[in-house]
């Protein structure tokens, strides 16, 4: 390979989904993969095939829909796994199968009840397998971090021997700190027969918030392909992200030897678009992507910026897309701009009714709101975006509140098409909504989190609102937006109970 090229391996559709709640339909993980191609992206993990049969039709349908990325379905070392992944990816230009085992003492004993003579035949056993489908396979060695190095030696050299393309060293639990893990993967790469053939990579999570800092140490020490997610995105503490690996090995082209191919410009479009169908904000001092990244609070840093720019900012946000928050559309836009803009910012209506529905939106927005961006445009189908069959839907509500009065909120919904009338009180209009709501749902569930975030600047900004619930030790999260945050608030928690009431994700990892 190409010394000099860094392969980004993105996994947002895959493990940055299971972080609490963040489950995705398969329209949403074709919308997120249209962007990440955009965002030129290298390979794109889309799912687990075998977890489910939702699993298997949205990792097909990106394989479908992606031109130019490979696509990538992740298996366990089972010839059952194999086969869902090989199927999943087969329609893609360029397919991968990505397998794993687990190679710590602690996994190979406790989780997987196998001998290391009987975890290596499997791993010899998976790739062969794999190769029966594609040529483009990757295996990884879960919980390399807690491994004996001289199995991994082994366990890496004789899936080589095997025919595998690329080779993954993850911190599965996100255990490891960058000198040990630039020096483990260093150390990898000179004693593994073969090493020179294959594509090294590396897969790090955020437990003690090393993540990028390890990822970036493997990269300094051979490492040409890092594994991350979009805004951090993933379960327990995240995985690397994405946008800070990519923007440190630009920035700082002085200290490592390699480039990707990332389109820059697409990393915060790319950013708003994953936390809007997940319902995961991004923090305002987040690296590259928050809100604050590039403002200047200091008299002391905005005197020198106004005076040069580089003496406070060592990359320019436009490089990252942060000038793509343009008008787009006016109320005198019609439905052909309209279609052409969905199609440039890779919103694929599954219908012409579907369409239709989605003008209509726009059009009751723009009746409301002067300006429209694009933004507001990713929240309108966002929010359309849950569940295919929607138990409960919103069909009109009103509140009045009044100081030193209880809020009042009368709402209007839909139980399987059958429409009910709530009211109910609370301590604020959110709070007497949510109440009234669940006089007719009886849901039980527990509210987690409430979030709202302005999508845009100003105060005609829609507001996006995330409501999060948990219910039989089931996490989801539920999105809404719209100018009215109370609104904006109904229809996200209808639209979490919309995702309790369809069946659950099974996890083929768990043991």
């Amino acid at each position: 390979m190409n010394s000099d090229r860094l392969i980004v391996f993105d996994t947002t559709l895959r493990d940055g989904e299971q972080s609490p709640g963040a489950s995705m339909t398969k329209d949403e993980k074709v919308r997120i993969a249209k962007q990440l191609e955009r965002l030129r992206v290298d390979v794109i993990e889309a799912g687990f095939a075998a977890a489910s049969p939702g699993d298997f039709e949205a990792v097909r349908a990106v394989a479908e829909s992606v031109k130019d990325s490979t696509v990538c379905s992740l298996a366990r070392a089972t010839t059952s796994d194999i086969d869902a992944a090989g199927k999943a990816v087969a329609p893609a230009a360029r397919g991968r199968i990505h397998t794993f085992i687990a190679t710590s003492p602690i996994h190979m004993e406790k989780k997987l009840r196998m001998n290391p003579d009987q975890v290596v035949e499997a791993a010899i056993a998976a790739v062969r397998h794999a190769l029966s489908f594609t040529a483009d396979v990757e295996f990884s060695a879960e919980d390399a971090v807690r491994s004996d190095i001289d199995f991994l030696v082994r366990v890496f050299g004789e899936v080589i021997k095997a025919g595998a393309t690329t080779i993954n060293v993850p911190d599965t639990v996100g255990y490891s700190v960058p000198g040990q893990w630039g020096e483990r993967m260093r150390l990898l790469i000179e004693r593994t027969p073969g090493a020179d053939k294959v594509v090294w990579s590396t897969h790090c999570h955020n437990d003690l918030g090393m993540a990028v800092a390890n990822s970036l140490s493997a990269v300094l020490n051979g490492a040409r392909q890092v594994e991350c997610t979009i805004n951090g995105l993933g379960e327990r503490a995240g995985n690397a992200s994405l946008e800070e690996i990519v923007m440190a090995v630009k920035t700082r082209r002085d200290v490592f030897a390699c480039d990707s191919n990332i389109d820059t410009t697409q990393i915060v479009p790319s950013s708003r678009l994953v936390s809007q169908i997940t319902g995961y904000p991004v923090q305002p001092n987040k690296a590259v992507v928050g809100a604050n990244a590039f403002a200047h609070e200091s008299g002391i840093h905005q005197d020198g910026v106004l005076k040069h720019r580089e003496t406070y900012e060592i990359m320019r946000a436009e490089d990252v897309g942060w000038s793509a928050n343009r008008i787009v559309l006016g109320k005198l836009s019609g439905r052909n701009a309209f279609r052409q803009r969905l199609e440039e910012l890779g919103i694929a209506p599954s219908s012409e009714q579907a369409l239709n529905e989605a003008f209509s939106r726009f059009k009751e927005l723009a009746d409301r709101k002067s300006e429209i961006f694009d933004q507001d445009l990713q929240a309108i189908v966002a929010g359309e975006a849950g569940p295919s069959s929607e138990r409960y839907k919103l069909i009109s509500m009103s509140q009045s509140s009044e100081m030193g009065e209880k809020p009042v909120s009368r709402v209007v919904f839909s139980i399987g098409g059958e429409e009910v009338r709530v009211e109910s009180e609370g301590n604020g209009p959110v709070d007497a909504t949510v109440k009234a709501i669940e006089k007719e749902a009886k849901s039980g569930a527990e509210l987690l989190l409430f979030s709202v975030n302005a999508i845009t600047t100003g105060t005609e900004s829609q507001g996006e609102v995330t409501m999060r619930l948990q219910k039989a030790g089931r996490v989801v999260n539920g999105v809404g937006a719209d100018p009215d945050i109370v609104v904006a608030s109904a229809i996200a928690y209808l639209n979490a109970l919309n995702r309790l009431s369809t069946a659950p994700k099974a996890n083929p990892q768990q043991p």
